[in-house]
């Protein structure tokens, strides 16, 4: 006779509703408290431990799948548009799909074969998406890019993607490899900072931001944790007027936290590298669409189909960006920023 497992509790916490990220079980367990985990969405949050993919719609009315066809999702996240774009294949084709995070990737795949979407019709390769050209020994129908972080990873704050909650800070897309921000930040110096600060976010105070957090570490203090970046930042914008302190600091916190997070992972550079490859990887015909969240991503990728057009490389490219809906942004407040280019294999 099999052994029953005990009851677990889960784990209590103070007051009517849960506050920290690992309270919310709710959230967590999208599958077992779907009304829950709707009524949530429909209040235009994101629950806890999901991901809201942006402009579906918009991408396959571009994207135009057809069963057979070969498809990429550079980005695979928590899977929401591979769902979406391996449904229009009707079991017929096959999909490809990379990602770095170890974390995240693994909960998707998992989550996608319970949907029925295996290995038979989905390959997903843990590897970063600039070695578009290793993914397959085939080309592709048709290609999706994703650039934005997904909000499993912002909201946790083991991540250390948020100043909201203290947490590491960590910032790396791949928390098994590469450097921390917080060892980033202690190997910079100021005028390097300053670079960073600007280059990667525009951030207007970037020098009296990079100024305080050299003097934070010449008192022998650290800068390990979100929080602690947070309070340096509030320490630097401590010279403006206190009414607009509060929003300033936060809007200085989501540049700085943007800026570290594209030096660690190197977004720059490895958009560059698929930006170049993407044409080599893609059938005659076939169709890219890239989702962008800033205006140093933005300008990338306007460069690289404006290029491709001119040399004859691509047949024709989005002139303009293609945004989401008011109502989507209403129900998904972090698809604002979103900006949508799209160009088709000459």
């Amino acid at each position: 006779m099999e052994q029953q497992q005990p009851h677990k509790r889960r784990k209590r916490y103070k007051g009517t509703h849960p506050r920290k990220f690992s309270e919310k079980y709710k959230e967590l367990n999208p599958e077992k408290y779907q009304d829950d985990v709707k009524k949530i969405i429909g209040q235009g949050k994101t629950p806890a431990g999901m991901h809201i993919s942006i402009m579906v719609q918009e991408i396959l009315d571009f994207l135009q799948i057809q069963p057979g066809q070969v498809g990429y999702d550079a980005t695979l996240g928590y899977g929401g548009h591979t769902r979406r774009m391996l449904e229009c294949l009707h079991g017929q084709g096959h999909m490809y799909a990379t990602d770095v995070d170890p974390i995240e990737s693994e909960k998707t795949k998992k989550r996608l074969a319970e949907l029925g979407f295996g290995e038979d019709i989905l390959t997903i390769r843990r590897m970063n998406f600039s070695e578009i050209d290793k993914v397959a020994d085939e080309k592709f129908d048709f290609v999706l890019a994703d650039l934005g972080v997904s909000s499993m990873q912002i909201d946790n704050p083991e991540r250390g993607f948020t100043f909201k909650q203290d947490g590491p800070l960590d910032l790396r897309l791949d928390p098994t490899s590469g450097t921390s921000a917080a060892q980033r930040l202690r190997e910079l110096d100021e005028d390097e900072l300053v670079g960073l600060l600007v280059e990667n976010s525009d951030e207007p105070y970037a020098q009296c931001i990079a100024s305080e957090i050299m003097r934070t570490f010449a008192r022998g203090e650290t800068i390990d944790t979100t929080r602690q970046l947070y309070d340096a930042i509030a320490r630097a914008l401590s010279f403006l007027p206190k009414s607009e302190q509060k929003d300033m600091v936060k809007k200085s916190c989501q540049r700085c936290f943007q800026a570290l997070r594209i030096d660690v992972n190197s977004e720059f550079e490895v958009l560059y590298a698929f930006l170049e490859k993407l044409p080599t990887v893609l059938k005659p015909g076939g169709r890219v669409a890239i989702l962008t969240f800033h205006s140093g991503e933005d300008r990338l990728v306007k460069k690289a189909f404006k290029q491709g057009v001119r040399d004859g490389v691509y047949r024709e490219a989005a002139r303009d960006v293609v945004r989401p809906s008011a109502q989507e942004c209403y129900q998904n407040p972090r698809a604002h920023s979103t900006k949508m280019r799209w160009a088709i294999k000459a």
